[in-house]
């Protein structure tokens, strides 16, 4: 099936530009579409279930369920919290159509529900109770008044069809259904039938292969017969009634109801005139199931209320881009070695405004300074953490609830485009974090849209995130396949950034994932692999690469899954790189040891180089190591004040010398001397201290040396671009290996001492005869170093040492790694 669903991506690339979204700039076309609200069609009223999520299956007998079904009708939903076959509570609504303020990540709360009213019909009809278990199948329960008769079964299923097959069935629909009951504005009815899709947009969107959805759901500020205002889309196949509330209507929930889409799309659509670009809004949905009613923020909203207030915002994209060049230069280099040096940014603490009540920077204001900063230290990426909007900062971006959205505390959408323009014409890439793995509970959110599980899965031993408190997406559901891949996309094309770093990519893997045993479903073989997972990332990367070649996408993938970064032809994941968290963990262990205890632990530092060549890594030292009580890198540190910093120019001098990328979260070029908070700024004032004055300027050399050197990066992936020379050397805890690049020529010899003994003659077997010459020492002065150097070369000498024909001597210094680099 895989392979099926990826050339169905290759062979519908081209069509899908030249038909989707050359629609979506043309204005609008009613044709696919006739009012309704939902109403039953003949044949559910002759006795077919109204669909769940989708559409048409055989009934079962009664009583039949699938063995995962069973689990998931008795725990009930781990949004509401009921059993299947509970009355929901009664609650009133707010007035003004916002939800209340909750924490992303708190504990979930059952929904709200509508008061019953006098004249409910329920008594005749039952209520509908959704247990859906998959993203294709839904069982309902229709429960009766008590002594009315049993408890009954169905189960109902849709299959996308072709587009000739939904123009046919769309011709078919029936012609009576009504449209919403509206107020009369003007010259009609509140809300316009107008439709931003074509019969193929739909075909696509079903198959999970629609990559281009912001196009198209979400709000528009368009023209429609002659009259400005705004398109406004929403997803919600198992809705009633779909309103749109806002400042332009008074936060009326009833006036302005959207008109349900008849191919079985779940769409909701219409146009609004008079609504300009600024106006707040939500849509407010009525289910068909159990009396729900929740009012929900846009999910394709572009912009956010700035948080804690949760409402969408009309907006349009437009931005003048001066990034040309960039751009041009990006898609030159992309099949060229790159050195990348990263720089993890969290941008509400890198720094405050202190004198206006410690306020965070905005993406104008960082626009003026991080830039200019990031090119004097020589980086050449920045990362972001998730600036997807998030109304919890204690959550660093990583429970998002605004994925179309950047975060409204630092500014508009045009402002974020700023910043990564100004960082573009600095010659800075920019790298955004990207959170697919799970997502908050939220009523304003996505969880539990429309009454139904329909973003997340509806079984909590695959729905629901025992670790962060969150629900995690139905990857299977080829609607929600669309909804992430075109998030991915929309971020690379609408904000020009350089590469996606995927969050939490193991969680994603594993179905078993921080699960005890009885907690987690077993897959079609029986194994624990999460098939469906593995489908979508595939389907991300390939869609990145068709769409955006220059782009580079970024596994933090923490286990020894096979084939991350190996092609999705070859049968991997697709990914250009992935985080060595091994080798983070065994090098912070190594040098938290005191010097004295390392030479029992050699092999903890030379290990990596194992499986250095197995993946293509990117060495990180994340915020993830900086947190919890962690403390800071400074503070892993052992001795006294001279041997802490000694210890950490010696880790940055050996992490530039290892193969593979480099990310330094920030605070780390200036040894922070505290554990990261996000709500304060970083400790720039340290800076006027040597010891940390002169990290910051061992870091801006490294960097340097780094971009200058193709030996370091040429074969950062490869085998051919590193070469040991002596990794026994225990007794001493010194290491020495050569780094290589294309050109004979491009060879540098690294020397790493991890102890505070300083060694006069050290004796090293080289394979080349010619002159060594020194060309880095993490010793020098001006980096707070003891300042001992090779300053002569030093000839190579025809003595046979370490296997190799020559051999050299050389003084080493305490606690420091150097470089020396061959001249023939």
């Amino acid at each position: 099936m895989a392979k099926k669903k990826e050339s169905t991506t290759t062979e519908t690339t081209d069509i899908t530009q030249a038909t989707g979204q050359q629609d979506a700039g043309q204005g609008m076309t009613s044709k696919a579409i006739k009012p309704g609200r939902g109403r039953k069609t003949a044949a559910t009223a002759a006795g077919e279930a109204t669909p769940g999520e989708g559409a048409t299956q055989p009934a079962t007998p009664q009583g039949r369920k699938k063995k995962a079904d069973a689990p998931a009708a008795e725990m009930g939903s781990p949004v509401t919290g009921l059993a299947s076959g509970e009355e929901g509570a009664v609650s009133q609504g707010s007035k003004r159509g916002r939800p209340k303020k909750t924490e992303a990540g708190a504990a979930p709360k059952a929904p709200a529900r509508a008061r019953k009213s006098k004249t409910d019909t329920s008594s005749s009809e039952g209520i509908v109770v959704p247990i859906a278990s998959s993203d294709m199948v839904q069982e309902r329960i229709v429960l009766k008044p008590k002594g009315r008769g049993k408890t009954t079964g169905q189960m109902t299923e849709t299959t996308a069809g072709a587009p000739a097959e939904l123009a046919q069935s769309q011709a078919q629909a029936s012609p009576e259904v009504a449209p919403p009951q509206q107020e009369q504005t003007g010259a009609g009815t509140a809300v316009q039938v107008a439709t931003r899709f074509t019969d193929f947009d739909i075909y696509l969107f079903k198959e999970g292969k629609h990559f281009t959805l912001y196009e198209k759901l979400g709000s528009h500020p368009i023209e429609h017969e002659g009259r400005r205002g705004t398109y406004f889309a929403v997803w919600a196949p198992n809705a009633e009634q779909v309103s749109v509330m806002g400042d332009f209507n008074s936060w009326s929930r009833e006036s302005h109801q959207l008109y349900l889409r008849l191919d079985s799309s779940g769409i909701w659509e219409g146009f609004i005139a008079d609504v300009p670009t600024g106006m707040l809004y939500k849509y407010h949905i009525k289910s068909r199931y159990h009396l729900y009613h929740v009012e929900k923020s846009d999910p394709f909203a572009f912009c956010r209320e700035e948080a804690p207030q949760t409402a969408s915002v009309v907006t349009e994209l437009q931005y003048d881009w001066k990034d040309e060049q960039w751009l041009e230069r990006r898609m030159s280099m992309k099949d060229q070695a790159q050195p990348y040096s990263v720089y993890e940014l969290h941008l509400g603490s890198w720094r405050r405004k202190v004198e206006e009540q410690n306020r965070s920077l905005t993406f104008r204001e960082l626009a003026e300074v991080l830039p200019v900063y990031m090119q004097q230290m020589g980086f050449t990426h920045v990362e972001l953490m998730p600036i997807m909007y998030h109304p919890f900062a204690g959550s660093w971006g990583y429970q998002v609830t605004g994925y179309f959205a950047p975060s409204s505390s630092f500014g508009s959408p045009q402002d974020l485009m700023y910043l990564i323009d100004a960082l573009h014409q600095h010659g800075i890439g920019v790298i955004l974090d990207w959170v697919p793995s799970h997502f908050p509970s939220d009523e304003h959110g996505l969880s539990y849209f429309d009454g139904t599980h329909l973003y997340e899965h509806a079984d909590p031993r695959k729905g629901y995130h025992p670790d962060w408190n969150s629900y995690i997406f139905n990857y299977g559901r080829s609607e929600v396949r669309s909804f992430l891949i075109s998030n991915a996309l929309f971020w690379l094309d609408k904000y020009h950034a350089d590469g996606l770093r995927v969050d939490a990519v193991a969680s994603m893997l594993y179905l078993d994932y921080s699960r005890k045993e009885g907690e987690w479903i077993q897959n079609e073989h029986g194994g624990r692999e999460n098939l469906e997972a593995l489908s979508l990332l595939r389907d991300f990367n390939q869609a990145v690469r068709e769409r955006f070649p220059d782009v580079k996408t970024i596994a933090e993938e923490s286990t020894a899954w096979p084939g991350v970064t190996a092609s999705v032809e070859h049968g991997g994941l697709g990914f250009d790189m992935k985080w060595m968290m091994g080798w983070m963990h065994d090098t912070l262990d190594y040098f938290s040891k005191d010097p004295i205890y390392r030479r029992y632990h050699q092999g903890e530092i030379t290990f990596s180089m194992m499986y250095a060549f197995s993946e293509k890594f990117m060495l990180p030292l994340s915020h993830d190591e900086v947190v919890h009580g962690k403390g800071s890198l400074l503070q892993k540190m052992p001795g006294d004040e001279w041997q802490r910093f000694a210890n950490m120019r010696t880790l940055y001098a050996y992490m530039y010398a290892h193969p593979g990328a480099k990310l330094l979260f920030m605070g780390a070029e200036i040894a922070q001397s505290s554990e990261w908070n996000h709500d304060t700024s970083l400790e720039w004032h340290l800076l006027q201290y040597g010891y940390h004055h002169g990290i910051q300027e061992e870091l801006r050399e490294l960097n340097a040396i780094y971009k200058k050197e193709p030996a370091l990066y040429a074969y950062s992936f490869d085998q051919r671009g590193f070469e040991w020379i002596d990794y026994n050397d225990a007794h001493n805890s010194v290491i020495s290996f050569l780094r290589k690049g294309e050109n004979p020529g491009d060879v540098l010899l690294v020397v790493c001492n991890f102890t505070p003994a300083m060694h006069e003659h050290y004796r090293l077997g080289v394979p080349l005869a010619g002159q060594w010459v020194q060309v880095f020492n993490s010793d020098d002065s001006r980096y707070g170093g003891s300042d001992q150097h090779n300053l002569d070369p030093i000839q190579s000498v025809q003595e046979a040492f370490h296997g190799r024909e020559y051999s050299i001597t050389l003084k080493l210094p305490p606690l420091a790694v150097v470089y020396f680099k061959l001249q023939i």
